[in-house]
């Protein structure tokens, strides 16, 4: 899915943000909606994940037994 979601932001960038014809207009949420939604659907996936992020790991020195 994040996948697609960048290439759908990559795709609305390049476009127009608004446009009308003859049977009427089309308008699409703002770059900065469209990021903030990405960044808000990426936060709720990490949270969702076990763990704080944080690794604990036990450092030994090599020759040190």
């Amino acid at each position: 899915m994040p996948e697609e979601l960048e290439q759908t932001i990559r795709d609305n960038a390049q476009g127009p943000a608004e446009a009308h014809g003859d049977s009427g207009g089309m308008k699409q949420h703002s770059l900065a909606d469209q990021i903030a939604a990405d960044r808000y659907l990426e936060g709720k996936k990490a949270a969702k994940k076990k763990g704080l992020g944080v690794a604990i790991k036990k450092l030994v020195p090599p020759g040190t037994d």
